[in-house]
């Protein structure tokens, strides 16, 4: 079920980055050759019937077997003989004035930001467990306050245990005062009150010293808890929020993406902490577990990561196709085609080397 899920996932976010490829170009006349989800052989495929001459005349339309992937194929995007100049190279995007090229480049990125603040708008106004911290001044549309567990590292007592992320300790008590209860136990048993999916049972549980990221000399059985409550807004809040929400993980992801790409070049990166296809399903996995809102809410960060990485002066990219642009705007001429293809197709490659080796690593994860 994961794998289904993830996939759907998957699919929806590639087709609202390419939608937004299609719908700039189709608006600047340029000429689309294909829209296709995922890569590979056609597994189904077809066209519809619009005006003659009009830029989605002669577009196919299809779905692939391997479905991390999908592509928008626009008339002189690759440039060649045919698209600069053969008889329909007016519709060529390499004749469009470069600003026009630019947002048809841009407007899939685009589109990932507005789709992630869609879904924050939602997740919103359905209703959604979070912290409350920030959120004071909607207290009166909180409900539902508990302690939920929000991370259970393998190898520790909670984990052995049974308990999950997403599970409410009972029992009435703070956080305090159930970490004084772990502390004070002195490596005894304790026992645990753990709501998991609307079922509560008592789990006992032994305290441990020296669990990773623990102080010295501190018992612990391995959770990390945090309050929470269910927050459900009124339409504008919601959109107010979900355009707040939007801003702050676009700036948290920028900033984490830069000091990533500055630790690569110091040689200090931790590849571990990086997912590739494998880790994602297993991240929208655990997310669907908790419920439709969580799923949103991940799907959202995702389809923000997927704009901001594209975003990267890196070829193949997005953003490697809108430097060529502003390269040639600041030379007032095309560079080389035989240099932009081959710059994009090294690119490419440096790519799937790099998703094969993420994807390798996660699998290692898994066996472990």
């Amino acid at each position: 079920m994961t794998i289904v899920i993830f996939i759907i996932v998957l699919a929806v976010l590639i087709f609202v980055h390419e939608f937004g490829h299609f719908l700039a170009a189709w608006a600047y006349g340029i000429r689309i050759d294909a829209f296709a989800i995922g890569f590979g052989p056609k597994l189904f495929s077809w066209k519809f019937l619009v005006k003659k001459g009009s830029p989605t005349s002669n577009t196919e339309y299809s779905i692939r077997a391997i479905p991390f992937g999908g592509y928008v194929k626009i008339f002189g995007e690759n440039p060649d003989e045919e698209n600069t100049h053969g008889p329909d190279s007016h519709r060529s995007f390499v004749h469009k004035p470069r600003w026009q090229q630019a947002i048809v480049l841009v407007a899939g990125i685009v589109f990932n930001l507005l789709f992630a603040c869609l879904l924050y708008i939602s997740v919103f106004y359905i209703g959604v467990a979070a912290t409350p911290d920030g959120f004071e001044k909607y207290s009166d549309h909180f409900s539902n306050s508990r302690i939920m567990v929000t991370d259970v590292p393998e190898k520790t007592p909670a984990y052995d245990a049974g308990i999950k992320v997403g599970d409410v300790i009972g029992g009435g008590f703070s956080i305090d005062q159930i970490q004084a209860t772990i502390q004070n136990s002195q490596g005894n048993p304790v026992t645990i009150v753990d709501v998991h999916k609307g079922v509560s049972k008592n789990i006992e549980i032994t305290p441990t010293l020296g669990m990773t990221g623990v102080p010295v000399g501190k018992y612990a059985i391995g959770i990390a808890m945090n309050n929470v409550v269910d927050i459900k807004l009124p339409f504008w809040s919601s959109i107010i929020e979900g355009f707040h929400y939007t801003y702050e993980m676009i700036k948290t992801t920028i900033v984490g993406l830069v000091m990533f790409i500055i630790t690569v070049f110091r040689g200090t990166a931790d590849f571990s902490s990086v997912s590739g296809p494998i880790g994602i399903a297993g991240i929208v996995g655990d997310a669907a577990g908790l419920g439709f809102t969580f799923l949103l809410m991940v799907t959202a960060l995702i389809s923000i990561n997927l704009g901001i990485i594209n975003l990267i002066p890196f070829p193949a990219l997005d953003g490697g196709r809108i430097l060529f642009v502003a390269i040639e705007a600041i030379i007032r001429r095309p560079i080389s085609p035989r240099i932009t293809n081959m710059v994009n197709t090294v690119g490419f490659a440096l790519i799937i080397a790099l998703m094969v080796l993420v994807t390798y690593k996660d699998i290692l994860k898994l066996v472990k």
